[in-house]
Formats: C-alpha cells, structure tokens, sequence
C-alpha cells in the first residue's frame, strides 16, 4: 500500500445526503490509497451502506465531489472505475449458478482459468447446477463474491462482504481477498468489528452519517490515547 501525501486512488470530498429531513451524511470526506483495503464501519443505520450508494451514483448527493487519481469523476464514468457488490441483491436468480457466474466470466471478458480458480477457492462445486434462488445464504455471499472478483474495475465496493460465513469461512475470503489486493483497491463495509480488524490496513468510523474518525489501528489508538493492544471494538467505543 502506497502512502504517498498525493498518490491517492479514490477521494470523497463533502459528500453530503438527505432523506427529506433526515441528514444520512455529514460532509463526509476522505482518501483511499491504492492497493489498501479500507474497513467502513458503524452500526446499523450509520450511513455505510448510504455512503457507497453515493459514491457509486445510485443515490443522488445534496453536496459532494468523487475524484479518482486526482481527476474529478463523472457519473457517466464511475462504472469503468467502480465495482458495487450491494449486500441484498441477487442477479438471475432463476439461472444455474454455473451460468450466471459463465455470464460475468465472459462479460469482463476474462479467462475461463481465473473462474475455475475462484470456484476452486470458495468452493463452489457443489452448488454449480442449482440456481441462486435455491442456495444458502452462504453459498450466496460466495458466488457474489466470485462474481465481484472477475470484474476487471480498479475498486471493489463489498456491502457486509462476511455476513452469513462461520469463522473457518470468514478467514478464507479474507486470504482470497488478500490475493486480488494486488492490483484492486477496496472499501469493505463491515458491520463485525473483529473480522474488520483482521482484513483491513485502515478504518473509517461512520455513525449517524458523521464521519467520527480515520486511520490504522494504531493511529487510531493513539487518537484516544488507548493501550497498544486496545481492540478495533475498545477504540470504536471510545470513539462513540
């Protein structure tokens, strides 16, 4: 992960969001480096899932500007940049798995290996000739997850990437997304502060729409003046 003062891959400058008088965001802003894996986090109803929406262009901004590389980004533009996994959607539901996930292959336009190796690691062979609407909420999160890594977009966006996986599962996606860290930069919203801690170089705290605070751990720590082994989850609430 490069820390450069001006190498920055994605900037959310005052981005600002209202449900008629309901502010879901505060004049947000903040930088992700290229290649970090950046854990947005807050409980439930603190905007995370509201934030990525705006970022992405779903949702319309009072206020707000998306740079990319230091270039402002267009609506129009955002889709060559970002790839959005939305934490409730599920594509062809009515679809075999095996053709849903042969679809985006050839839709990104990438090879038939890089599938059967991301098949091979969240081990999906036995789920490949059932459809989506039939498979556990794990078996889900896993072809999403699947689906999302065959995307060529430089930034991945996981909505609760970890929902529905028992520990052993968690870990496993944590290596593979370790693995495609390489060349992708991503923003995971996680609602679990422990798996947080594990995956991500950095955090950006959110509550009531308010961005409370940004940094590695440590920074973080030392922020509230916490112990050096203070939990992701003792610093949260001493942030809150």
């Amino acid at each position: 992960m490069n820390k450069g003062s001006s190498n920055h891959d994605l900037s959310v400058i005052g981005m600002t969001k209202t449900f008629g008088t309901y502010k879901a965001l505060s004049d947000v802003s903040f930088d992700v480096f290229p290649g970090e894996i950046l854990g947005l986090i807050g409980p439930n109803g603190s905007g995370k899932s509201t934030l990525l929406e705006c970022i992405t262009g779903l949702l319309p901004t009072e206020s707000g500007t998306i740079m990319w590389q230091g270039k402002a980004l267009s609506l129009r533009k955002r889709k060559q940049v970002l790839w959005y996994q939305p934490d409730d959607i599920l594509p062809f539901v009515d679809q075999r798995t095996s053709t849903t996930l042969s679809f985006f292959q050839r839709m990104h336009g990438v090879k038939k290996n890089d599938l059967d190796h991301l098949v091979d690691r969240l081990e999906l062979f036995p789920i490949l000739n059932k459809p989506l609407s039939a498979l556990s909420k794990g078996y889900r999160r896993r072809v999403l997850l699947a689906i999302a890594l065959l995307s060529k977009q430089p930034l991945l966006m996981l909505d609760e990437p970890f929902d529905g996986f028992d520990l052993r599962q968690s870990l496993a996606v944590m290596e593979l997304l370790r693995e495609y860290r390489k060349d992708r930069t991503m923003i995971l919203s996680i609602h679990q502060l422990s798996e947080a801690e594990k995956i991500c170089d950095r955090f950006l705290l959110l509550d009531q729409g308010k961005l409370l605070a940004i940094g590695t751990l440590d920074e973080l720590r030392i922020q509230k003046d916490l112990n050096a082994d203070a939990s992701l989850e003792e610093v949260f609430l001493a942030i809150t």
